[in-house]
């Protein structure tokens, strides 16, 4: 298309995904007051960490192995929580931040993958986390799994407070769109 006799530029509908590494807002001060939310993404990094320690308690593998199935199987959850983080970091494009208070000027994406759950990335976690409980069959790993869960739903829910105060659509999105993991108390809530 022509403009004053020129050549005018389309908007680029490409997105330059450098953009989703900017402006975290990460800061020293931050780690140490929880300004925008670091303790939850703190807690959630040394839990997600935890998940590579081995089993325990060991001796109840020592007269029973561990059916090979079922680490095959925990290992395909695994990889299927992989798949859909990655469809909730390509979502997110420039509006992705490891922090729950949302970037500024960021986008509102209720679309794709956050049409069917606000928060797929930690919906992802959460399968990847029972992936590794399957697969290892570990209390430890249980437990870990516990933990991460109520971390999630914490920073979820700071998460929407500070999303419902810049984007007034959110209080409708919220009613309707499953939080985690759809019908399951501590995962799903669709108000407050």
């Amino acid at each position: 298309m022509e403009k004053n006799g020129l050549p005018s530029k389309e908007p680029s509908q490409q997105v330059d995904w450098r953009e989703s590494f900017r402006g975290w807002g990460l800061s020293w001060t931050g780690l140490l007051n929880n300004q925008k939310g670091e303790w939850w993404l703190l807690a959630q990094l040394a839990l997600i960490c935890a998940h590579s320690l081995p089993s325990w308690p060991s001796e109840l593998f020592e007269d029973w192995s561990w059916p090979l199935w079922l680490s095959f199987a925990g290992l395909t959850v695994f990889a299927v929580g992989l798949g859909l983080a990655l469809q909730g970091f390509l979502a997110l494009g420039p509006s992705l931040s490891p922090l729950p208070d949302p970037k500024p000027n960021a986008a509102l994406i209720t679309t794709g993958v956050y049409g069917r759950c606000r928060h797929p990335l930690y919906r992802a976690v959460v399968i990847c986390s029972i992936g590794v409980v399957v697969a290892k069959g570990s209390l430890l790993h249980l437990a870990l799994f516990l933990l991460l869960v109520a971390v999630l739903n914490g920073k979820a829910h700071r998460e929407e407070k500070r999303l419902c105060s810049v984007h007034p659509d959110y209080l409708m999105y919220r009613s309707t769109t499953p939080a985690i993991l759809p019908g399951i108390p501590g995962l799903d809530w669709r108000q407050g």
